[in-house]
């Protein structure tokens, strides 16, 4: 069973900016992908296993972004 998190980015000004968020969240282990959207400002990170929402802000911040989990 797939489940899923959302989290508010911010910082991002082109597709690119996206792209460099969903490379670094889909290296957490337990993270089957990660769609990262400009238009909305947000990252839906659907997971196969456990994974802590402070993981995957460490890991948007470290692609250079603000995030906080938004559900």
């Amino acid at each position: 069973m797939t489940t899923r998190m959302e989290f508010a980015v911010t910082g991002m000004h082109c597709n690119s900016c996206g792209l460099l968020i969903d490379d670094e969240v889909e290296e957490l282990a337990g993270v089957r992908a990660s769609t990262t959207s400009i238009r909305t400002g947000r990252t839906v990170v659907e997971l196969d296993g456990p994974v802590d929402p402070a993981d995957v802000i460490a890991a948007i911040t470290e692609a250079g972004y603000a995030a906080e989990h938004a559900g």
